[in-house]
Protein backbone atom coordinates (compact mmCIF):
# COMPACT_ATOMS: atom_id res chain seq x y z
CA UNK A 1 0.00 0.00 0.00
CA UNK A 2 2.22 3.00 -1.10
CA UNK A 3 -0.90 5.44 -0.16
CA UNK A 4 -0.47 4.12 3.14
CA UNK A 5 3.41 4.37 3.75
CA UNK A 6 3.88 7.51 1.84
CA UNK A 7 0.97 8.99 3.81
CA UNK A 8 2.62 7.79 7.27
CA UNK A 9 5.92 9.32 6.29
CA UNK A 10 4.72 12.32 5.00
CA UNK A 11 2.92 13.19 8.21
CA UNK A 12 6.01 12.41 10.35
CA UNK A 13 8.28 14.54 8.15
CA UNK A 14 5.90 16.68 8.37
CA UNK A 15 5.33 17.54 11.80
CA UNK A 16 9.11 17.80 12.05
CA UNK A 17 8.74 20.66 9.19
CA UNK A 18 6.36 22.35 10.94
CA UNK A 19 7.97 22.51 14.13
CA UNK A 20 11.36 23.84 12.39
CA UNK A 21 9.22 26.24 10.44
CA UNK A 22 7.05 27.43 13.64
CA UNK A 23 10.05 27.88 15.54
CA UNK A 24 12.09 29.64 13.24
CA UNK A 25 9.13 32.42 12.45
CA UNK A 26 8.25 32.75 16.52
CA UNK A 27 12.08 33.22 16.82
CA UNK A 28 12.80 35.56 14.07
CA UNK A 29 9.15 37.87 14.40
CA UNK A 30 10.51 37.78 18.28
CA UNK A 31 13.18 39.41 17.21
CA UNK A 32 11.61 42.08 15.03
CA UNK A 33 11.58 40.57 11.74
CA UNK A 34 7.95 41.52 10.00
CA UNK A 35 5.52 38.44 9.34
CA UNK A 36 6.52 38.13 5.98
CA UNK A 37 9.70 37.83 5.25
CA UNK A 38 10.07 35.84 8.76
CA UNK A 39 7.42 33.30 7.12
CA UNK A 40 9.54 33.20 3.53
CA UNK A 41 12.84 32.37 5.39
CA UNK A 42 11.08 29.61 8.32
CA UNK A 43 9.52 28.30 5.25
CA UNK A 44 12.49 28.11 3.18
CA UNK A 45 14.72 26.31 6.08
CA UNK A 46 11.85 23.79 6.49
CA UNK A 47 11.48 23.24 2.70
CA UNK A 48 14.52 22.48 1.81
CA UNK A 49 14.75 19.32 4.55
CA UNK A 50 11.37 18.41 3.44
CA UNK A 51 12.29 17.83 -0.25
CA UNK A 52 15.00 15.52 0.92
CA UNK A 53 13.35 13.79 3.04
CA UNK A 54 10.07 13.50 1.32
CA UNK A 55 12.62 12.49 -2.42
CA UNK A 56 14.62 10.34 -0.22
CA UNK A 57 12.22 8.27 1.94
CA UNK A 58 8.25 9.00 1.63
CA UNK A 59 7.87 9.22 -2.23
CA UNK A 60 11.19 6.90 -3.04
CA UNK A 61 10.34 3.55 -5.10
CA UNK A 62 12.19 0.64 -5.71
CA UNK A 63 14.80 1.95 -7.69
CA UNK A 64 15.41 4.30 -5.19
CA UNK A 65 15.40 7.79 -4.33
CA UNK A 66 13.12 10.42 -6.02
CA UNK A 67 15.54 13.59 -6.26
CA UNK A 68 17.23 15.45 -8.87
CA UNK A 69 17.05 19.14 -10.78
CA UNK A 70 13.95 18.27 -12.49
CA UNK A 71 12.03 17.46 -9.11
CA UNK A 72 13.64 20.33 -7.36
CA UNK A 73 12.70 22.83 -10.04
CA UNK A 74 9.13 21.59 -9.59
CA UNK A 75 9.24 21.11 -5.97
CA UNK A 76 10.26 24.49 -5.75
CA UNK A 77 7.84 26.36 -8.19
CA UNK A 78 4.93 24.53 -6.31
CA UNK A 79 6.78 25.72 -2.84
CA UNK A 80 6.06 29.25 -4.27
CA UNK A 81 2.40 28.92 -4.76
CA UNK A 82 1.70 27.42 -1.72
CA UNK A 83 4.44 29.79 -0.13
CA UNK A 84 2.47 32.79 -1.07
CA UNK A 85 -0.86 31.79 -0.08
CA UNK A 86 0.94 30.94 3.51
CA UNK A 87 2.36 34.45 3.71
CA UNK A 88 -0.83 35.95 2.40
CA UNK A 89 -2.58 34.37 5.41
CA UNK A 90 -0.61 34.51 7.96
CA UNK A 91 0.69 38.30 7.31
CA UNK A 92 -2.80 39.29 6.81
CA UNK A 93 -3.69 37.69 10.79
CA UNK A 94 -0.77 39.57 12.16
CA UNK A 95 -1.87 42.77 10.80
CA UNK A 96 -5.46 42.28 11.91
CA UNK A 97 -5.30 40.49 14.98
CA UNK A 98 -1.48 40.63 16.02
CA UNK A 99 1.77 38.79 15.97
CA UNK A 100 1.24 36.75 18.91
CA UNK A 101 -2.41 35.37 16.55
CA UNK A 102 0.05 35.00 14.02
CA UNK A 103 1.96 32.84 15.95
CA UNK A 104 -1.44 30.87 16.60
CA UNK A 105 -2.47 30.61 12.71
CA UNK A 106 0.98 30.08 11.46
CA UNK A 107 0.60 25.94 12.81
CA UNK A 108 -2.90 25.81 11.09
CA UNK A 109 -2.59 27.67 7.72
CA UNK A 110 0.66 25.06 7.14
CA UNK A 111 -1.69 21.84 8.48
CA UNK A 112 -4.34 22.63 5.64
CA UNK A 113 -1.37 23.72 3.02
CA UNK A 114 -0.01 20.42 4.01
CA UNK A 115 -3.20 18.30 2.90
CA UNK A 116 -3.26 19.83 -0.54
CA UNK A 117 0.28 19.99 -0.77
CA UNK A 118 1.08 15.84 -0.49
CA UNK A 119 -1.31 15.35 -3.23
CA UNK A 120 0.32 17.89 -5.45
CA UNK A 121 3.81 16.73 -4.73
CA UNK A 122 3.08 13.18 -5.11
CA UNK A 123 1.72 13.80 -8.56
CA UNK A 124 3.34 17.01 -9.72
CA UNK A 125 6.94 16.87 -8.07
CA UNK A 126 7.58 13.17 -6.94
CA UNK A 127 5.77 11.10 -9.94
Amino acid sequence: MPLLRQGSHYLAFGILQLVLDWSLFVAFTTFGMAAAPANLASRTASAVLGFWLNGRYTFADSQGSRLGWRRFVRFWALWIVMTVLSTVLVASVEAHLGLRWAWLAKPVVEVGLAAANFFLLRRLVYR
